[in-house]
């Protein structure tokens, strides 16, 4: 305690209330994703191979195989994390016994278990229609697709997934961020970019037509896939203009959607100026979007610094998105949060207006010394008081508990 009193007093001396920031970050909830424990998977069909430009690399023994064990794992992880949580689904997580549910028909009761469990574990729920690994998908073409009734399936899908959104927000009595990713694009230089463009455009204006209450609308860019190399029908620009043409729907920004020198922290002020909320993915891409788990990096501290600084805490809905199947799958989920949390604090832990006012009166050798010197500044400290206080580890010592339940129970698994 006497090492966090003395933590407590440095940050102090700069002006920051420290009550304060663990009081801003208890109230933060990251929404973590629920296809890290079982590599994409879903339960539709299981073993399916992933399509749509993504993969999921290694093998690690214990994968969910089942809603019972997606569950318990997940509820193994946020155990060892912190504050508030979210958990988020993809549409092809539906829970339908031994019925067979094609996507255009799912219906919110798929999810009743989904609901049911994030009431007991004091959860809220995001949601995402999946058009990916489908036999309408094969040729990585969805709601831009030529044809016809392959377009339409995934229209009535992506209406489907709103419904559900709204049935899960009137449950939880809370909304729910309903995104829209797809895969659709060419491997090669294609004949026309136009074409597929428009048939989007049509396609979102049918999902969006009416207004539901309790879900929050997003469309999420990328910048290429597996497969699709060439050219991505559902750009940066493309979607960054349907947002800003359609009121409710909003840009998700994905940290690994974007060319390798392009960082989602620089173009988070860009979005905050334009709209209320500000969607976000969080993942770690190292030199493609390869989804790895996310580590308290220079990027992943900006991104926090860029929320707190802009006062954007309750603006900016922070989600994450990665899938590591060659280390133990709960340990991805407790690293990766409490990563973001960690960057978070140290946000929360800076003396923003003094660095702002800073930079206004042009002195900049100071602004850059100051910068410097609070990234050694003893925030792990705050950290581990934070911790101490929500009644999870503070230390590497919440890994025991991962390994004895790898021991009990996923070391079991077949």
């Amino acid at each position: 305690m006497d090492a966090y009193e003395n933590a407590k007093a440095r940050y102090e001396a700069l002006g920051v209330d420290v009550d304060a920031a663990l009081e801003a970050l208890g109230k933060k909830a990251v929404s973590i994703h629920c296809w890290q424990g079982d590599d994409v998977g879903g339960f539709e069909n299981l073993g399916q191979a992933l399509s749509g430009g993504i993969q999921a690399t290694g093998n690690y023994p214990g994968k969910a195989r089942s809603p019972q064990e997606l569950m318990a794992d997940f509820a193994q992880a946020i155990r060892l994390i912190p504050g508030k949580k979210r958990i988020n689904l993809h549409a092809s997580y539906a829970v339908t016994g031994a019925q067979a549910v094609d996507r255009d028909k799912l219906e919110g009761r798929h999810f009743d278990a989904w609901i049911d469990f994030a009431k007991e574990n004091d959860l809220g729920i995001d949601f995402n229609p999946t058009f990916f690994s489908h036999p309408l998908a094969a040729d990585t073409l969805t709601l831009s697709h030529p044809n016809e009734e392959i377009r339409m399936f995934w229209v009535r899908h992506g209406i489907a997934c709103r419904r559900i959104a709204a049935y899960i927000a009137k449950a939880l009595g809370q909304p729910v961020l309903c995104n829209v990713w797809i895969p659709d694009g060419y491997k090669d230089v294609p004949a026309d970019r136009l074409g597929p463009r428009l048939r989007l455009k049509d396609s979102l204006d049918c999902i969006f037509a009416q207004p539901l209450e309790g879900v929050i609308d997003c469309v999420e860019s990328k910048v290429f896939g597996i497969g699709v190399e060439a050219y991505t029908v559902g750009s940066s620009e493309f979607y960054t203009a349907y947002a800003a043409n359609h009121k409710g729907v909003y840009n998700l920004l994905d940290n690994g959607h974007y060319h390798p020198t392009e960082m989602v922290s620089d173009k988070m002020s860009s979005m905050l100026a334009f709209f209320d909320l500000l969607p976000l993915h969080v993942t770690r891409p190292v030199r493609w979007d390869s989804d790895h788990v996310v580590r308290l990096d220079d990027e992943l501290k900006e991104i926090a610094l860029e929320i707190v600084r802009n006062d954007a805490l309750d603006r900016v809905l922070i989600g994450l998105d990665y899938f590591d199947a060659s280390i133990n799958r709960v340990a991805a989920w407790v690293i990766g949060t409490r990563n973001m949390q960690k960057a978070l604090l140290y946000a929360l832990l800076q003396p923003h207006q003094k660095l702002k006012e800073l930079q206004e009166a042009g002195r900049f050798t100071e602004l850059m010394m100051r910068q410097e010197e609070l990234k050694t500044y003893p925030f792990g400290e705050i950290w581990a008081q934070y911790c101490r206080t929500m009644g999870v580890p503070s230390d590497e010592k919440w890994f025991d508990q991962v390994l004895a339940y790898e021991r009990d129970v996923l070391s079991l698994r077949k």
